[in-house]
């Protein structure tokens, strides 16, 4: 029953790694650049939704808020958290990576690495260094097998909402005009350029998908661990990129599937070895699986044209 109850915590788990890992690997997939700030937005969504809560809470709602307002304050929150990290994106991409389009690797990643020091600096100084107690969207717990096994609603809500993403962007990316443009830009920018289809547009459309699901992914973080601070996006995001190059970057089923592993890998590491040793067995399962499979599990070896 035990290992049953740590892999339901793992799959929750992973399913927020998953969400994170999408906006990597769509970012990469299209835009071929890592952004190392997608952790930092989760941090922002995560503040944005708790601030928006607690006005709710203090202003709207009253000392006796019923289930139905407080559901609704924790809604819009949560959209407002989704509308703010969007425009953060779109933001990120025009006046910090646009601009880099034709430089190099190494320079897109320093840039990255200062946009993410720049949040984490700018949230800080806006909100100050003390942790925020974050209230979960939802609480209480499941009782299966006459109480044996209890199931918290935020992480059955955290696997259905990863579902619900999963598949909407699938059928995005696969069906409408934007998700075409996307892979269009994928495969050959150029041609996809001489093709009538706006490059700009596009990458900018990706951050803006990337960083909404990051928004949705730091209120689900937060409801798990729910300890607000300045760096709270700095790890999960680490991990999340793991899982992308796991499951196979620019992938968009590879980032779901490799979501899922880490989390029930850490889960389980931490459950059966060691909690101080979690992290780094995740590591070395990600170089054992990389130098058996380099294009990670779902990945497709793509031969570089000299």
């Amino acid at each position: 029953m035990e290992f049953l109850s740590y892999l339901i915590t793992g799959i929750s788990l992973g399913s927020i790694y998953a969400i994170i890992a999408l906006g990597y690997t769509m970012v990469y997939g299209i835009a071929k650049m890592l952004n190392f700030a997608h952790g930092d937005v989760i941090m922002v969504g995560g503040y944005v939704a708790f601030y928006a809560t607690s006005f709710a809470s203090s202003s709207l709602l009253g000392e006796d808020p019923t289930t139905a307002a407080t559901a609704l304050a924790t809604v819009g929150s949560v959209l407002l958290a989704m509308v703010v990290c969007t425009v953060l994106g779109i933001v990120i991409e025009g006046l910090a990576y646009r601009p880099l389009r034709q430089a190099g690797s190494l320079a897109v990643l320093i840039t990255a690495i200062g946009v993410s020091y720049f949040l984490q600096n700018a949230v800080q100084l806006l909100f100050g260094a003390a942790p925020k107690n974050f209230t979960p969207v939802v609480s209480g717990q499941l009782q299966l097998l006459g109480g044996r096994l209890r199931i918290s609603y935020v992480a059955l809500l955290t696997v259905a909402v990863c579902i619900v993403i999963m598949v909407g962007l699938t059928t995005f990316i696969g069906k409408s005009k934007m998700g075409k443009a996307m892979r269009a830009c994928s495969e050959d920018r150029g041609a996809a350029q001489l093709m009538g289809i706006n490059v700009n547009s596009t990458i900018s459309m990706t951050f803006a998908i990337g960083s909404a699901l990051a928004a949705v992914a730091g209120v689900l973080l937060c409801s798990y661990s729910p300890v607000l601070q300045p760096t709270t996006g700095s790890m999960p995001g680490i991990k999340a990129f793991t899982a992308a190059v796991f499951g196979g970057i620019g992938s968009i089923p590879g980032a779901f599937l490799g979501g899922l592993l880490l989390g029930i890998i850490e889960s389980m590491a931490q459950a059966y070895i060691s909690t101080q040793l979690s992290n780094a067995i995740l590591f070395a399962v990600l170089i054992v699986v990389l130098l058996v499979k380099p294009s990670g599990l779902l990945g497709k070896y793509m031969p570089e044209k000299v």
